[in-house]
């Protein structure tokens, strides 16, 4: 199947090059690429040289522990809108999720979708499935889906593990269709891709992407 539209070709790693994300950003055009997705630093440029493209800009907040207070979620939430964002990809608080606070956790959540929300952007939610139980995968599910924002997220893809197929099935039985699936983190190929689809996501956050459309 075409991959093309269902890709965030995502460059995250601390270490990334003004010339890498360049080259990522090319990737996307060339490839349509649903979205370039980068750290909050590279957004400006990226949303840039994307202008007059049918490839979207998005970026992380709060990443890549989640443990950052929500005004300062909420603050990046905006710089990055400034900046152009289209898409804002949030970590949840995972210590008050595993520790059952889940109006905390809620709270945080809402912060930043309702930010997102008014400056007319989407809103996606990591909820770093690698950390969870399958009933805090299901809960945080419901958390992400009543806040609403726009995705439910398997991961970050810094944790022990990336996206796994039984995590998008826990999440979509969760969800009943009240918010989007998107699966990141440990998709390499095209077959892990399809993998990923088939069980409801409609949306990956890959670095692989080239190999998966297979041009690498």
């Amino acid at each position: 199947m075409e991959f093309n539209k269902y890709i965030d070709h995502t460059l995250l790693k601390p270490e990334a090059t003004e010339a890498q994300i360049e080259k990522v950003t090319h990737e996307a055009i060339d490839n349509h690429f649903f979205s370039v997705m980068v750290n909050p630093y590279w957004v400006a440029k990226v949303h840039g040289m994307l202008k007059g493209t049918d490839v979207k800009t998005a970026t992380v907040i709060g990443f890549p522990l989640g443990a950052n207070t929500t005004a300062i979620k909420v603050a990046e939430a905006k710089q990055a809108i400034a900046d152009g964002v289209d898409e804002l990809d949030m970590v949840i608080n995972i210590g008050e999720m595993k520790a059952g606070n889940y109006a905390a956790v809620s709270a945080d959540i809402t912060a930043v979708v309702k930010t997102g929300h008014e400056a007319g952007k989407l809103v996606k939610v990591i909820i770093e499935t690698a950390l969870l139980s399958d009933d805090e995968i299901s809960k945080a599910s419901e958390l992400v889906a009543a806040a609403g924002a726009d995705f439910v997220k398997t991961s970050t893809g810094f944790s022990t593990r990336g996206a796994a197929v039984h995590d998008i099935e826990l999440m979509k039985a969760a969800v009943k269709g009240r918010a989007a699936l998107k699966a990141s983190g440990g998709i390499h190929s095209a077959a892990e891709a399809q993998a990923m689809i088939d069980a409801g996501a409609t949306r990956l956050g890959v670095s692989a992407s080239m190999k998966i459309i297979g041009k690498e």
